[in-house]
Parts: C-alpha cells; structure tokens; sequence
C-alpha cells in the first residue's frame, strides 16, 4: 500500500478500530483471502452483512464523520510532511465546575492516520 495514497484504514489499523468503532460507521471492507490488498465500498456496513473473508475498514470522510457525531470537531494542520490533528475538551464532573481543558494533539505522516491516532487516543481516555 502507498501510504501517502492511503485514503482508508490499514489492515492493522482496522482491526484496533473494530473493537470499539460501530461497525456502521466502516464504509468498507477488506477481502481478508487472499490478501488484504482489495478493499471495497459498501454503505451502512454492519456485522450481520460482513462475511468471514471481509474485515471492516474506515476511510478518511467515516472517520471524520463519526467524530462529528459525538461532537469533536478536530483542528487540522498539514505540510508537505506531516498532519497534526487535536481535539480541545473540558471534563465534566457531576456537582463541580468544569476542570481544565484538555488538550490531544496527534502528529502523523498521513491524514489517515492522524485521525486514526486521534480517535484511538480518545478511546484510551474513554471519552468515545
């Protein structure tokens, strides 16, 4: 795989976020026989629809959508040699003022895999 054409999860990457993404959210799939190098488009992807050679992937505009609809919006920054993506928020504590802000900043390669490192960083710190 070209990673600077990479517009989707990596097989890898696609197995870490299948084990706390909806698979709804995955609008691909990757043939898993032979080889991972076929990946194909399919809407509304769901686990009932998945067969045993097809594993979930994500592409960029999934990504960004499903962090759009738990409402973070995260600032993007890109150069010729990377591509930083952050997510300011506040943690809420019931009965107390807001605490400090919190900041998860993500610098990677490719855009991809900024958003990638960015909802697994959110995952961590069981935000999602």
């Amino acid at each position: 795989m070209n990673n600077v054409m990479r517009a989707y999860t990596s097989p890898l990457q696609s197995v870490s976020l299948g084990k706390f993404l909806p698979l709804e959210s995955a609008d691909m799939y990757y043939h898993t026989y032979p080889s991972y190098k076929c990946w194909h488009g399919v809407p509304n992807i769901g686990k009932a629809d998945l067969k045993d050679d097809q594993m979930p992937c994500w592409s960029l505009a999934s990504l960004l959508n499903y962090l759009r609809e738990i409402d973070f919006f995260p600032t993007i920054e890109a150069d010729e040699h990377s591509v930083t993506m952050s997510v300011c928020y506040y943690d809420e504590e019931e009965g107390s003022p807001l605490n400090p802000i919190h900041d998860i900043i993500i610098k990677a390669e490719t855009f991809i895999d900024a958003c990638y490192g960015l909802i697994c960083k959110l995952h961590e710190q069981n935000i999602l």
